[in-house]
């Protein structure tokens, strides 16, 4: 496996990561033995990096990764996000960045995960009350006192990194980057290659649609938040597959698969880029480890850009709801 670096105060990752979200929620039924298998085959494979958060759950994910990686811990580059708050009602989302919560928060993965340090730790989404000047403060704290060894980002607006990076070195922004979701060509990639700052990319196939496996909202089980976002309902799913073809068809004449093809496009995008698809099925890891062997020429690219340009896909990647949450 390739491995990559995240910014410039030392991180270095596998080139592709492993996203455990839907390990425990949001995406239907759980199984925590085959999570947990696929975990130690992803690590067996070479990955190092994965990812999770304390509102996954919430809080039940990165209870799952700490007991997956609990005698493999010296092999693991844990990520771990704070700042997202879920109430009782399951689709309510709060935001909180303030001091006081940064540590708290801290404290509670730390436990959960059962480790001493975090090695990756982000703010999840940026909390607009609080300056994120005293936000990135604390979490520069918890770098002096062991806690964390490297500080990200994730959803967060090129002037916020900006003003982040100027607090404490920033090593990572995380954001969703696919073909389908562009948008971080705009500005984000720009603003963290002037800075020396690595970009995570999660949702690396579209949740999903990429894969070609969901051809219908009724592919989805009862319960996948997915069923509620704007890309899979009726008016724009149809048009969605549609650009799904084309790639299939670049993936066959490769010998390959389309998420294979989806990933090796987002790896060729830049080697400070590292995609997290997420999975809780080891033979779907192994197929998405593969993309990691696949070269495109830029013949290739030139192709899937014609076929997948930038604004492609329909609907906004979000509920309103949510995508009020973003690049604040």
């Amino acid at each position: 496996m390739e491995i990559r670096e995240l910014g410039r105060q030392g991180l270095t990752v596998s080139a592709l990561g492993l996203g455990c979200m839907g390990m425990s929620d949001f995406y239907g039924i759980r199984d925590e033995a085959e999570s947990i298998a696929t975990i130690h085959r992803a690590l067996d494979l070479g990955v190092t990096l994965l990812d999770t958060a304390d509102m996954y759950g919430p809080y039940t994910n990165e209870e799952l990764v700490g007991k997956a990686v609990r005698d493999r811990r010296d092999s693991v580059v844990l990520a771990t996000k704070f700042g997202i708050v879920r109430g009782e009602d399951p689709n309510a989302r709060g935001v909180n960045g303030r001091p006081d919560y940064v540590r708290e928060s801290c404290e509670g993965s730390l436990k959960r995960l059962g480790v001493e340090t975090i090695d990756l730790y982000y703010q999840h989404r940026v909390d607009p009350n609080t300056p994120i000047e005293e936000t990135v403060g604390t979490m520069a704290a918890l770098v002096k006192e062991g806690k964390v060894r490297f500080l990200g980002l994730s959803e967060a607006s090129a002037e916020t990194i900006q003003r982040a990076h100027a607090v404490h070195p920033i090593s990572a922004l995380q954001t969703e980057y696919s073909l389908w979701s562009r948008e971080p060509e705009e500005q984000l990639l720009a603003r963290c290659r002037s800075l020396g700052i690595g970009f995570v990319a999660y949702s690396p196939l579209g949740r999903g649609l990429l894969t070609g496996a969901i051809r219908k909202v009724d592919d989805l089980v009862e319960g996948d938040q997915r069923r509620g976002f704007p890309r899979f309902q009726e008016e724009n799913l149809q048009a969605n597959l549609d650009l799904v073809k084309g790639v299939q068809e670049i993936a066959a004449e490769k010998n390959a698969t389309a998420p294979q093809v989806a990933l090796a496009w987002v790896l060729a995008r830049g080697r400070d880029i590292v995609p997290i698809p997420g999975t809780k099925r080891r033979n779907y890891l192994e197929e998405n480890l593969r993309a990691a062997e696949l070269s495109l020429t830029a013949a290739d690219l030139d192709r899937i850009e014609g076929l997948c340009p930038k604004g492609a896909a329909q609907g906004p990647r979000y509920p309103d709801r949510i995508m009020a949450l973003i690049n604040r």
